[in-house]
């Protein structure tokens, strides 16, 4: 427990053998100054893998719910059913692309009041490959949406992210499937909820991706993702419509 803070970390996998006893086990080893682990819970959920990835992660010291259907938001969601109590839940890939000590930021932000903080790869340092010209092109063109519509800052819509508990309750999170990280973001903006940016390093990830790897992935993720902003600012245009139209009356 960090400052009295409980800390869970959700890590949505599939097919992911070969990565994540990697990934738990260099969250497993965090640990702050006060020689306390910074993770009280690990989660992985299990998306539909056709490999052991649920058993080695079991192995590595992690917490294992088995999600059948596909889609990052299920996978997040099912995890989230099984969290104990928790204060922060950091949200990291399972496929260690990532860096593991560099969710001490993002924590730390939540600490100093942040509701949700997201791990920028703009931001930060990326390996040469790490991203694909369809991920660097996407996240481009969401971003820039979101600038546009919300007039917010956003410069990724990194996977690698932590929210303070209440908040994301708060959020009623639904998307099931690739809209799940933008639906966060967005919704936290509406909320006028406290979003920070922190600069995250990127490496190439072990395996291929099963979303940015294949044109069918890109496009799938693509619609997801457009379509999640596009369908929060109509309902977002709705509701200040329903607004005037009431005080109208």
């Amino acid at each position: 427990m960090y400052l009295q803070q409980t800390i869970s970390a959700i890590i949505p996998a599939r097919d992911e053998s070969r990565a994540i006893s990697q990934v738990v086990e260099a969250l497993a080893r965090l640990h702050f100054g006060t020689h306390e682990p910074v993770f009280d819970n690990i989660i992985v959920c299990d998306n539909g893998s056709s490999d052991d990835t649920a058993e080695v992660a079991a192995r590595a010291g992690a917490i294992v719910v088995k999600e059948s259907r596909p889609g990052y938001g299920n996978a997040c969601l099912a995890a989230l059913s099984v969290l104990p109590s928790s204060d922060i839940v950091v949200f990291i890939d399972g496929d260690n692309a990532f860096y593991a000590d560099q969710c001490r930021a993002l924590i730390d932000e939540i600490v100093n009041g942040a509701d949700l903080v997201i791990g920028s790869r703009q931001l930060g340092c990326t390996e040469k490959g790490a991203l694909t010209v369809a991920q660097r092109f996407g996240n481009w063109l969401a971003s820039v949406l979101i600038r546009r519509i919300w007039g917010v800052p956003i410069t990724d819509l990194g996977p690698y992210r932590a929210i303070r508990i209440d908040a994301l309750k708060r959020l009623a999170m639904q998307d099931r499937t690739f809209g799940w990280t933008v639906e966060m973001q967005v919704k936290a903006i509406q909320a006028n909820m406290k979003l920070v940016e922190c600069a995250v390093d990127t490496r190439r990830r072990i395996g291929k991706s099963k979303i940015s790897g294949t044109i069918r992935g890109s496009l799938g993720a693509a619609r997801g993702i457009l379509g999640m902003i596009f369908l929060l600012w109509r309902q977002e245009c709705r509701a200040k419509r329903q607004a005037v139209a009431t005080r109208e009356q």
